[in-house]
């Protein structure tokens, strides 16, 4: 194969490749651009409180402030690798840098719910387009393999340290700076990451790129859209209302026509070959049921932390930082040592069921809980599961997939997250409000507080059920196989073919 280098055909190999020489340098640049999406994903979660405060929208309403992200994000991410592709990389990464930075701005200076929802909406859809142009840099910048395997582990460390920087900064900035600074923080990192791009980076295009799926790409994005938002008006309009399944059979026949689509276009942003395996498949689908349940947890339990017991916004960012120890420790084991003897299904249902567990434990909180005894333990069983699974999902997600099929695949690990997340915002967030109102109902004001509370214990229930239904699909959907091939590397998240 050969690119396209600025206008002139070279190879891609270590003595013709431009970034080669480069490469280590390089790998900042772009892991400083992973860790922008990354910081994103949680130190908005910790901001959130205070943002309501500020702009005094509904408890309904803030998990748009989620999901506008998750969702741009989730469903344009192929589109985002297809447009570098088409384009370039350099340019691509340095589009959406630029834009996710003017986004953050405009978020951050949000006099509005709004505007503040609108700009994490463009947050999501320039980060669907930094995000696969940085790691097929990187996949093009790294060619020999040993050095290839040292940049991915540090890209993803970057990636899981990420999630607990966010934690401490966003506690950090809303407590002493302001809320907004959790958005403003991005233009500091956008600054470095640009002007490296430019200097170090040569612009590297397909010779043979693919054309856009925009019929794909308008009924996917449209029909998730509409599913998201039959799922959350039904808190407003109820179950039954015309509103609430109109919405919810728009999105189903939208993603129906997806279907028909991508069976039939030349170049789909999915090729269903993809999914319809049933080791890619199956594990895909138990990856959504993740997506779903996992953001409940900072969103709501963020809450109950804040307003039930109390905690600063500092406090309660340190307060998540053992899930994230947990989660590293049992990746860590999963993808080192117990995927190559057990194989990807055992980990994969019993890291489920560990974490249904967990969650399931989070449903006794109460008003006068305490953090050491009845938070951290169950909040350390989940994230140990989660742990467990994860890695052996992620490779059964690319279980013996084509090459040229290798991009999307990979991609897809994160899009059924984000879109997970979408979708269980949305129905979870529903979950509580509908709660809360019920135990209100028939009690004074002066139970808000219970009311509350009882809220957060039904969408943790809710929760563990979505995390019941993935383990059943883990037990029964994924195939056992030898455990000598579970050695094989995971292909990286959003690489792009």
């Amino acid at each position: 194969m050969s690119l396209h280098i600025d206008g002139k055909e070279d190879p891609i190999a270590p003595t013709h490749n431009p970034h080669h020489t480069r490469r280590w340098s390089i790998l900042g640049v772009l892991a400083l651009a992973q860790l922008m999406v990354v910081l994103d994903a949680t130190i908005v979660s910790i901001a959130l409180p205070a943002a309501q405060h500020a702009l005094h929208f509904s408890d309904n309403d803030r998990q748009w402030v989620v999901t506008a992200y998750t969702l741009a994000f989730g469903s344009l991410l192929l589109l985002g690798g297809r447009v570098g592709d088409l384009v370039g990389r350099k340019r691509a990464l340095i589009a959406g840098l630029i834009g996710f930075a003017v986004a953050s701005a405009i978020g951050g200076g949000a006099t509005s719910f709004g505007v503040l929802i609108a700009a994490r909406g463009l947050q999501g859809a320039f980060g669907a387009l930094l995000a696969p142009a940085a790691l097929s840099l990187l996949t093009t910048s790294f060619t020999e393999e040993d050095e290839r395997g040292k940049a991915f582990g540090i890209y993803g460390a970057v990636s899981g340290g990420g999630a607990a920087v966010g934690l401490l900064l966003g506690g950090l900035l809303t407590e002493y700076v302001s809320w907004r600074w959790c958005l403003y923080v991005n233009l500091l990192l956008v600054l470095p990451t640009v002007l490296g791009a430019a200097a170090l980076l040569h612009n590297q295009v397909e010779e043979h790129r693919p054309t856009h799926d925009l019929a794909g790409a308008i009924t996917g994005t449209t029909g998730l859209l509409a599913l998201v938002y039959g799922f959350s008006s039904a808190e407003t309009h109820g179950w039954g209302s015309a509103i609430t399944l109109g919405f919810l059979a728009a999105g189903l026949l939208l993603l129906a026509a997806f279907v028909a689509v991508e069976r039939r276009v030349a170049h789909p942003l999915l090729p269903l070959r993809v999914v319809l395996d049933r080791m890619r498949g199956g594990s895909l689908l138990v990856l959504l049921f993740i997506g779903s349940g996992l953001f409940s947890v900072f969103l709501f339990l963020t809450y109950y932390l804040e307003r039930t017991l109390g905690f600063s916004a500092v406090k309660t960012g340190l307060a998540f930082l053992p899930m994230v120890a947990a989660t590293a420790i049992t990746s860590w084991l999963s993808s080192t040592y117990l995927q190559r003897r057990l194989g990807e299904k055992p980990l994969a249902v019993a890291g489920m069921a560990i974490a249904t567990v967990g969650m399931a434990l989070l449903t006794r909180l109460g008003v006068q809980s305490s953090y050491a005894t009845d938070v951290l333990p169950p909040l350390a069983i989940f994230a140990a599961g989660l742990g467990f699974a994860f890695p052996a999902l992620t490779n059964g997600a690319t279980d013996r997939i084509e090459h040229e099929d290798a991009g999307v695949g990979s991609a897809m690990v994160n899009v059924t997250q984000q879109i997970g997340a979408s979708l269980g915002i949305a129905l979870l967030t529903t979950i509580f409000t509908s709660a809360v109102n019920v135990y209100l109902a028939d009690k004074p004001r002066a139970v808000a507080a219970s009311a509350a509370v009882h809220g957060y214990t039904a969408a943790f229930w809710w929760s563990a059920t979505l995390f019941l239904v993935g383990t059943l699909i883990a037990a029964t959907v994924l195939r056992r196989r030898p455990a000598t091939r579970s050695a094989e590397l995971t292909t990286p998240e959003y690489e792009t073919t």
